[in-house]
C-alpha cells in the first residue's frame, strides 16, 4: 500500500470536508459534465456538500428575525420592507419573500435524490483504506437522507396548508433526481403523506449516521480525526434527525394540522423530543465528564452563547461567519447601526416578573408606571428598553445609553429612518463586547442554531402535557412541569441567575392542563423570539385568523421635569391584516404546473 499516496488524498479530502460551501461544482461548469460525476468522488462528495449552502448561517433574514415582524412580537422600521406588506396583507406575487426557499430546497433535494439514486453514492469509493472509506460513506448517505429530510421539512413548514379544494396539503414529494424548474407538472401530496416521508427519510438517515460528532464518541480518534467526531460539528448527525421528528410531529399535532386531535401526534412529539433530552443529559452532558475529552460538557443552567459555534447545549448549530450584522441590525443610529426592527409592547408584556409571576397577576408586583423594574431575568437579557444602558461586556461599563422618550430623546420613534417605531431595541443574539465607540471594534462569529437544548424541552413539555398532563412522570420519565423548569432556572444569555427553584406560579399553572398549555405557549415565544419560530406557532396553534390579526403595540416614553418618566403603553403602532393563515405557492409555479392547488386565501395567486 503506497503510504504517500494515502496521506495525499487524506489530506485533499480533509480540506474539501472542512467546508460546507465551498466544494466542486457537481454539475456542468464548462470543463466538466453531468457524466463526469461518477468518475470523481469528490464531485459525489460535493453533491452533499452543495446541500448546506442555503441553509441561513444568522437570523438576519426573512426565515430568522424578520420574520418576527409578520407577528405580535416585533415591527419592520421600513414600512417598505416585504415582511410588514406580509403582515398587512400586500405582499403581491412579483415581490414574494417565500419563492427562493422553494427553489432553494428543491435544488438541494435534487442533489440528495442524485446521491441516493440506485445507492450510487454509497457504493462510490472515496478513500483508500476501507475503514475510513467506510466512515465517509455511511456519513454521506445518511446526510443525503437527514438534509432531505430537512429540507422537505422546510417546505411543508413554509408552504403546507389547506388548500383550495379544502384538502390539507403539502408539497409535491419529489425522491427522483429531477430539476423540478424544467417540463414538469406536479401535484401537491397530502400533508399527512409529507409528514410520514419526512420521518422515513429521518429513519433511514439514523441508520448511517453517528449519533453525534463528539470527539469521545470516536473509538479511534488518532486515526479517524479526520473523518469523524467534532471537525464535524456543524454538520447534520443522528441524534439531529431526532430532533426533525419531534418538531415535525408537533406541528403534526397541532390543532390547525390535527382537526381530530390524534392523541399518538402528541405522543410521537413527545418521545423523539425526549430522546434528544436524554442524549444531552446523559451522554453529551455531566453524567459522562470523567472522559478529558468532555471539558466542554453539556450542563442544562448553562446560558446560551449565541456567538459560541461550538456551544455545548446546541444539537445543529450552523457554520459561522464573524460579523457583525445582529448588532447592526438592533443597535439604533445613535449607536452608528441601522435600528431595523423593534420588540413590541405585546412581547415585553409576555415576560413576567422577578418573582415568576406575569405582569397581569396582583402578586407580580408589577408597576406599570415602572414598568421595567424587578421584571424577569430573561427580560434584562432580550430587550434594551427606555433609559437602559448597553453595558461593555454585560458589566456597568456603559458603551450606549437608551434615550427613547419622544420629547427629545436621540432614539425616539420617527425620531431617524434607523430607530426603531416600537420604542424598543433588542439584545438577542448582539456581542455585548462590540462597542461602536471603540477605536477597536471585537466582531464576533455568528451561527443560527437551528437545534438547541431550549428548542426540545420546549417540544417535550408541550407535547407531554397534551398526553398525560402537566405532572405526570411516569410515561416519559419526565413531567412537562420538570421539562419547563430547566430553562425557567436557566441562566440568561448574559450570565445572570434564571428564575428561583422555588417557583410559585409553575406550581399553580400545573395543576390545570389547559392553563399549563396557555403557559407552555408563553414561554416558548419568550425563549424563541426573534428565531423566526413565532410566525409558524401562531398558525399551528390557532384554528381562525383572530389571533393573528391583532394589532401591535409599542411604548411611548416622555421625560418629565423632574428627570422621571411617564409611559403609554397602548399606542397601536401596526395592524395585521392576515386573509390567510397559509404562506402561498409560489405565482410562477402555479403558472407553470396546471396540477398544483393553491393555499386557501390566496385566490388572486391561482
Amino acid at each position: 500500500m503506497n503510504t504517500k499516496k494515502i496521506l495525499v488524498l487524506t489530506g485533499f479530502l480533509f480540506v474539501l470536508l472542512s467546508s460546507c460551501v465551498k466544494y466542486l461544482d457537481p454539475f456542468p461548469n464548462g470543463a466538466r459534465s453531468e457524466a463526469d460525476l461518477w468518475k470523481r468522488p469528490e464531485m459525489v462528495q460535493g453533491l452533499i456538500g452543495q446541500m448546506y449552502s442555503t441553509i441561513a448561517k444568522n437570523y438576519d433574514n426573512n426565515e430568522g428575525a424578520y420574520l418576527d415582524c409578520a407577528t405580535d412580537n416585533a415591527v419592520s422600521t421600513s414600512t417598505t420592507r416585504d415582511m410588514c406588506k406580509l403582515a398587512q396583507g400586500l405582499i403581491s406575487t412579483a415581490s414574494d419573500p417565500f419563492r427562493s426557499y422553494w427553489d432553494n430546497d428543491y435544488k438541494a433535494i435534487r442533489l440528495a435524490n442524485t446521491f441516493l439514486k440506485d445507492r450510487r453514492g454509497f457504493k462510490t469509493r472515496f478513500l483508500i483504506v476501507p475503514h475510513l472509506d467506510s466512515l465517509v460513506r455511511y456519513r454521506l448517505q445518511g446526510e443525503a437522507f437527514a438534509l432531505r429530510a430537512w429540507y422537505e421539512w422546510d417546505l411543508l413548514m413554509k408552504f403546507g396548508g389547506k388548500g383550495m379544494n379544502g384538502q390539507l396539503l403539502g408539497f409535491p414529494i419529489v425522491t427522483e433526481p429531477v430539476d423540478i424548474s424544467k417540463n414538469v407538472n406536479l401535484a401537491r401530496d397530502t400533508y399527512d403523506d409529507c409528514i410520514k416521508q419526512i420521518v422515513k427519510d429521518c429513519d433511514s438517515a439514523y441508520k448511517y449516521l453517528p449519533i453525534a460528532y463528539r470527539d469521545f464518541l470516536v473509538k479511534n480518534l488518532s486515526s479517524d480525526a479526520a473523518y469523524a467526531g467534532s471537525l464535524y460539528w456543524a454538520r447534520i448527525d443522528g441524534i439531529t434527525t431526532r430532533a426533525i421528528k419531534a418538531v415535525a410531529y408537533l406541528t403534526w399535532a397541532s390543532p390547525r394540522f390535527n382537526p381530530n386531535n390524534d392523541i399518538s401526534r402528541w405522543d410521537s412529539a413527545a418521545v423523539n423530543a425526549k430522546k434528544v433530552m436524554d442524549f444531552k443529559l446523559t451522554v453529551d452532558g455531566n453524567g459522562n465528564t470523567a472522559n478529558p475529552q468532555k471539558a466542554n460538557a453539556f450542563n442544562p443552567i448553562t446560558q446560551i452563547n449565541w456567538v459560541n459555534p461550538q456551544f455545548s447545549g446546541g444539537i445543529w448549530i450552523t457554520q459561522y461567519g464573524s460579523n457583525d450584522a445582529m448588532e447592526k441590525m438592533f443597535y439604533p443610529g445613535g449607536f452608528q447601526c441601522n435600528g431595523t426592527m423593534g420588540a413590541s409592547q405585546d412581547l415585553v408584556d409576555a415576560f413576567g416578573m422577578k418573582n415568576g409571576y406575569p405582569i397581569t397577576d396582583p402578586r407580580s408586583g408589577y408597576d406599570p408606571k415602572n414598568p421595567y423594574l424587578n421584571r424577569e431575568p430573561r427580560f434584562y437579557s432580550t430587550i434594551f428598553y427606555n433609559n437602559c444602558i448597553a453595558g461593555f461586556n454585560n458589566t456597568a461599563t456603559a458603551m450606549y445609553t437608551f434615550e427613547n422618550w419622544q420629547n427629545g430623546g436621540k432614539d425616539a420613534p420617527a425620531r431617524t429612518s434607523n430607530n426603531s417605531r416600537t420604542g424598543y431595541y433588542i439584545k438577542k443574539f448582539v456581542y455585548m463586547g462590540l462597542n461602536y465607540n471603540s477605536n477597536t471594534k471585537d466582531i464576533q462569529r455568528h451561527s443560527k442554531f437551528l437545534f438547541e437544548w431550549g428548542h426540545m424541552v420546549l417540544a417535550f413539555a408541550e407535547a407531554a402535557n397534551h398526553v398525560v398532563g402537566p405532572t405526570n412522570a411516569s410515561k416519559y420519565g419526565l413531567s412537562a412541569k420538570a421539562a419547563i423548569a430547566y430553562l425557567r432556572t436557566r441562566k440568561t444569555t448574559d450570565g445572570q441567575a434564571g428564575l428561583p427553584a422555588a417557583d410559585p406560579y409553575l406550581d399553580e399553572v400545573s395543576q390545570d392542563q389547559t392553563k399549563f398549555d396557555d403557559f407552555l405557549k408563553n414561554e416558548r415565544r419568550i425563549t424563541t423570539c426573534f428565531e423566526g419560530q413565532r410566525f409558524y406557532d401562531m398558525r399551528r396553534w390557532t384554528t381562525t385568523l383572530t389571533e393573528l390579526n391583532k394589532p401591535v403595540h409599542g411604548a411611548v416614553a416622555t421625560k418629565n421635569a423632574d428627570g422621571s418618566f411617564t409611559y403609554d403603553l397602548t399606542q397601536v403602532v401596526e395592524n395585521r391584516v392576515y386573509k390567510s393563515a397559509y404562506l402561498p405557492i409560489p405565482y410562477d409555479e402555479m403558472l407553470r404546473m396546471s396540477k398544483l392547488v393553491q393555499n386557501e386565501g390566496w385566490d388572486s395567486w391561482k
